[in-house]
């Protein structure tokens, strides 16, 4: 069997500042370490429980923040950006997904760094009707190749809105519990190192067991995208299958999911580009 993990930043223990989460950050090297544990405690729980290759995409920001010294050789990661799909590049083919150091939609009370995949760039994302965090909306990609989620680790207000809502089947742990949006309230590495294991443990019982199910995105998808200012809209109305809802939102309409996620991911490219641009006239 094959396990994909995509693992996030913000949703880590103890991260909680802005010099944790940027390559030049002045606290990068210590969530570089607590991330890579974190990935290499769940890639061994996975590989003791059947899991004869691990996957891991490299998910935040520039997508190089794993230490790779000393992957075990049943891992393979992934790593850089841009790249197809994003934070699930890599997840066709395998049996099961999970995701660490996920982290609440943007606008969320309390919850350390909310943001929906760009901070910079996006209010919302709505798909079918639904505001979505970045794991929903990565759940129903993985869906929509056929890969259930099995377990998520990260912000606890995450865990209680998106996840426990959505996905009530999938197994998970609160790896820290924001008290606003940059403290939070962590437990020892040693203790989350044992709920890691013991949740592993359970989640890859439950995929064998056929206890879990696969969460789809109702087709075609209807995807509505606000931004946080009125000339990313402005750009994104030039690709024809987009269409402007208001000063702020666009919105379209994909066969899958898939083809949704790719149209999004030029979305927010074009919208860093006219960032960009305006830069270099002023």
């Amino acid at each position: 069997m094959k396990a994909f993990i995509s693992v996030d930043l913000e949703g880590m223990p103890y991260i909680v500042i802005p010099g944790h989460l940027s390559l030049k950050g002045s606290m990068y090297k210590e969530a570089r370490k607590i991330a890579t544990r974190v990935a290499l405690i769940v890639a061994e729980e996975l590989n003791s429980n059947g899991f004869e290759e691990i996957l891991i995409a490299d998910s935040h920001g520039p997508m190089v923040n794993l230490l790779v010294e000393n992957l075990p050789e049943y891992v393979e990661i992934i790593r850089g950006y841009p790249r197809p799909v994003s934070m699930i590049s890599g997840v066709e083919g395998c049996d099961v997904a999970l995701f660490l150091g996920y982290h609440a939609k943007f606008g969320t009370a309390k919850s350390s760094f909310d943001h929906t995949y760009s901070g910079g760039t996006i209010n919302e994302v709505n798909i079918n009707g639904e505001a979505v965090s970045e794991f929903l909306l990565n759940t129903y990609a993985a869906g929509d190749l056929n890969v259930p989620t099995i377990l998520v680790a990260g912000d606890a207000q995450l865990l209680e809105d998106d996840v426990k809502r959505n996905t009530p089947w999938v197994e998970t742990v609160a790896l820290k519990h924001s008290l606003s949006r940059v403290a939070a309230r962590s437990s020892s590495i040693a203790r989350i190192e044992k709920a890691l294991r013991k949740t592993t443990k359970r989640a890859a019982a439950n995929f064998r067991s056929h206890k879990i199910k696969l969460l789809k995105a109702k087709r075609p998808v209807n995807i509505r995208i606000t931004f946080l200012k009125s000339h990313f809209a402005d750009v994104a109305e030039f690709l024809p299958s987009v269409k402007r809802i208001d000063g702020l939102s666009v919105g379209y309409t994909s066969k899958n999911m898939i083809e949704g996620y790719k149209i999004f991911e030029l979305l927010v490219f074009a919208a860093h580009g006219i960032t960009s641009l305006l830069e270099t006239r002023k």
